[in-house]
């Protein structure tokens, strides 16, 4: 008997799954080109305006077309532009909507904005004049920031903080010193300031002198009944403590001709209208005029 064959049989062992080829890299780059895609068109989205959206949907939108007949009335015939359909013979048929009659149209030369006259140029003096203003509201906001600071600086001066009112207005830069619930600027039916308010009237000094603006000082009371002797009434009293703060701020160095204007207004204007007996209508307002803007030559004030 005849030996048997012999069979060699080769196994060969893969080497687990392998990558599949390239393919899947190009697929996830397709998904990571798509996803960039997306999160910038929703950042786009959110970005624009709704002016801005509805431009880009009006763009993108399908041009208006008129309606269509069918071409010989039939469910699988031919449509087309035309009103007259298949009858027209292939021909189309064109209308032209006319426009109602109106005024004839004026020429270009006609409808062009008039040219600005010379006159309507701000002139030189007008642009200093500008400018002047510009840099003296900057110096406003300057002596503002510098008084709160100076506030916040000194302890003996912070608990003012609440009791000094700083703005600017169309006069100019204006100071008050109002008087609060137990701490009076001034001893009552007096003109003589507190040590507090000297203290104070010390560092608004110092601001008003970096600046050359002249100055108006006014008193004013509230609408109580103040009758002291010889007549002496509320209008009296605060032209005096008005006058008083004059001399205090001369004595910390405001040159005298700086001063404007020194007033007593009694309770006529009142900080609180709602409240005529409030304290905080007892108060000194110290405004640092805005300079007049200069004339035009040949103009007298």
């Amino acid at each position: 008997m005849a030996d048997d064959a012999i069979v060699i049989k080769k196994i060969k062992k893969g080497g687990g799954h392998g990558h599949h080829g390239g393919a899947w890299k190009v697929a996830y780059a397709d998904f990571v080109t798509a996803m960039m895609a997306f999160f910038l068109l929703m950042w786009l989205i959110n970005t624009t305006s709704p002016e801005q959206k509805r431009g880009i949907a009006d763009y993108f939108a399908p041009a208006s077309v008129s309606k269509s007949t069918s071409g010989s009335g039939g469910i699988l015939d031919g449509t087309s532009f035309s009103e007259d359909g298949g009858k027209s013979g292939g021909a189309v048929a064109v209308v032209v909507k006319m426009a109602p009659e109106g005024k004839p149209a004026k020429s270009s030369a006609e409808t062009a904005p008039p040219s600005t006259p010379a006159e309507t140029r701000p002139s030189a003096e007008e642009i200093e004049s500008a400018e002047q203003s510009a840099a003296e509201q900057k110096d406003f906001e300057s002596a503002e920031m510098s008084l709160r600071q100076a506030m916040q600086d000194m302890p003996d001066l912070a608990e003012l903080s609440k009791q000094i009112l700083i703005d600017i207005t169309p006069e100019g830069l204006r100071l008050q010193l109002v008087d609060q619930e137990g701490r009076p600027m001034f001893a009552a039916g007096s003109a003589e300031p507190t040590d507090r308010v000297k203290r104070l009237l010390q560092e608004v000094a110092k601001v008003v002198q970096r600046l050359p603006n002249r100055i108006t000082i006014a008193g004013h009371t509230d609408s109580g009944q103040f009758e002291g002797p010889n007549g002496y009434t509320n209008w009296e009293l605060s032209s005096d403590r008005a006058n008083a703060t004059r001399k205090l701020l001369m004595q910390d160095g405001v040159v005298p001709d700086r001063i404007y204007q020194v007033s007593g207004k009694a309770g006529s204007e009142p900080l609180l209208p709602e409240d005529p007996y409030a304290s905080a209508n007892r108060r000194i307002t110290i405004v640092l005029l805005r300079e007049a803007p200069p004339l035009p030559p040949g103009t007298s004030p």
